[in-house]
């Protein structure tokens, strides 16, 4: 036998005996702490029966209710009604406030968060506006969006501006649409001209002539980079 190959038979028998005692290492390991692997899988198992049927049993009749309890709401808010949407009515629908206080933690009583934030933004209660528009969390992109420019409107006319910038961005990039983005970057951009931020009012700008095309705040879009182009130049001097 060539000393290569009986090299190689050695350190494959020491491989397997390696294995080997790292398995009996695993079965003494399990045998010694048994009673804790047993206890740590059952706690495991209590919480995601718990879980289910917390799921099952009770968030989902309550969502059931909130839905019940959200439509006249949602009749109210389309119609522009926003004390009635928030505050209820005097036929039984109890309005908004009542639902996220009773039904907050289910899907429903979290939409009722963002139709209260934009019923209190539409009254000019931006400081309620924004509690429960950043309380909202939707999986649904439009809403979660229009959310984010709702915040920017209330941060805008409570005088923080810069702050209010992000979220016009956030959600103008979050839509990508031609009808909501150009209005949303288009806040941005007149924040950006108000401060004198030329070169982000020609950035701004450019992207909504540039990427929404078709869309009529385009045709203006040159009139702001020129202005701003014009107003870089001259503070140049």
């Amino acid at each position: 036998m060539s000393s290569k190959k009986k090299q190689a038979e050695i350190r494959e028998e020491k491989d397997w005996q390696k294995i080997d005692s790292a398995v009996r290492g695993s079965e003494n390991f399990i045998e010694r702490y048994q009673k804790q692997l047993l206890i740590g899988i059952g706690i495991v198992v209590v919480v995601a029966c718990v879980y289910l049927a917390f799921n099952h049993f009770y968030l989902g009749p309550k969502n059931e209710e909130a839905q019940v309890a959200l439509f006249k709401g949602e009749q109210y808010f389309r119609t522009g009604q926003d004390s009635l949407a928030i505050n209820g009515d005097s036929n039984g629908y109890v309005g908004f406030e009542s639902i996220i206080n009773e039904y907050g933690s289910t899907k429903a009583g979290n939409l009722a968060k963002f139709y209260a934030g934009i019923s209190y933004a539409n009254l000019g209660k931006y400081d309620q506006a924004l509690n429960y528009l950043k309380d909202f969390s939707g999986n649904d992109k439009v809403l979660s969006q229009l959310a984010n420019g709702s915040i920017g409107d209330c941060l805008d006319n409570t005088g923080k501006s810069e702050e209010a910038i992000s979220y016009y961005i956030k959600a103008a990039k979050g839509v990508d649409n031609p009808s909501q983005s150009p209005i949303l970057y288009k806040k941005a951009g007149l924040i950006y001209r108000n401060q004198g931020n030329y070169d982000k009012v020609i950035e701004i700008f450019s992207i909504i002539k540039n990427q929404y095309m078709n869309s009529p705040l385009a045709m203006e879009a040159d009139k702001y980079i020129e202005e701003a182009n014009l107003l870089k130049a001259g503070g140049a001097k």
